[in-house]
């Protein structure tokens, strides 16, 4: 054939309509046909067959066996694609692989402990999961949902906020008793700052000073890491100061495992938490949407 046939599904529901209402004129009738160019559409339909589906005479149609069997063929393939149609407008039952790709925090304090509920709601679906602080490419790693936290670059992805949430510099309270608490930003210069070792759109760290503006300090020190679980374990350990988000370590502050300081000069800056995909409405896939839909009304980010 030298080109592809799209045709085929109505002329199975014209036979159809002619064998279940009798004649030509009835199943033109019904599906706002003239009865010559439903006479016509069948006999295309013999020809391409090379089978005879229809005996015609004045009074009457007789189906041959060839067209009796066809008709049952018919009926199959029309109920299949009916069923795929419903399927597909129903969301039907999501199923697949939803590959995510979060920073680290979130991933470990947010999305792991989500899990286990998640599957049990959509157990067809199969979460692949990536924890890395670097910004990655949803295309190039084909990835479904990207977790991105702090500021958002101008981009087609489209993004749904799962909440924000206050910094903070904290220490433990050992680091504090061996070197004191700064309680200025000049002794602050004397601290070690736990830095990252990549880029980022904010690179250091916002205060207020005493005329109410805005200062940035730079994050120095002896050690610098690659994602935020990191620099919280380091001032768990006793490492230096770290600059993080509550909905990272609001556990720590509340169990005096970390202590925030320099309080009063914190600019009250926040990190947005946005869950980042590709397509929307209609051209989102089911899995994606159930996954993005749990993760919203679960990981209440405040």
């Amino acid at each position: 054939m030298s080109r592809l046939d799209i045709n085929r599904s109505g002329e199975m529901e014209v036979f159809a309509r002619v064998v279940e209402l009798g004649g030509f004129s009835a199943a033109a009738r019904r599906i706002g046909m003239t009865p010559s160019a439903v006479s016509k559409l069948v006999a295309r339909l013999e020809g391409r067959l090379g089978a005879r589906l229809v005996h015609r005479s004045t009074r009457q149609l007789r189906f041959t066996p060839e067209g009796e069997a066809f008709y049952g063929r018919c009926r199959a393939v029309l109920a299949a694609i009916a069923e795929a149609e419903r399927e597909v407008a129903a969301g039907a039952v999501p199923r697949g692989r939803v590959r995510v790709n979060s920073n680290v925090p979130f991933g470990l304090h947010w999305l792991m402990p989500l899990v286990p509920g998640f599957l049990t709601l959509y157990p067809e679906i199969t979460l692949d999961i990536v924890a890395t602080d670097m910004v990655i490419d949803l295309i190039d790693e084909r990835a479904d949902v990207a977790i991105r936290v702090g500021p958002m670059r101008a981009s087609p992805l489209i993004a749904r906020k799962l909440g924000e949430s206050r910094m903070a510099v904290v220490a433990s309270p050992d680091y504090l008793a061996r070197h004191g608490a700064p309680a200025t930003l000049e002794e602050l210069e004397r601290h070690n700052r736990i830095a990252f070792n990549f880029t980022r759109l904010v690179a250091g760290w916002p205060f207020r000073d005493a005329s109410g503006a805005t200062v940035t300090v730079p994050p120095v020190g002896n050690v610098l890491v690659g994602d935020g679980e990191s620099a919280r374990r380091l001032a768990l350990a006793g490492a230096g100061l770290a600059r993080l988000s509550h909905f990272h370590i609001g556990p720590d502050l509340a169990a005096g495992r970390l202590v925030e300081v320099l309080a009063d000069v914190n600019p009250g800056d926040t990190e947005t938490i946005h869950a980042v995909f590709i397509g929307q409405g209609a051209q989102l896939p089911a899995r994606v949407r159930v996954f993005l839909d749990y993760l919203a009304d679960h990981a209440r980010v405040g």
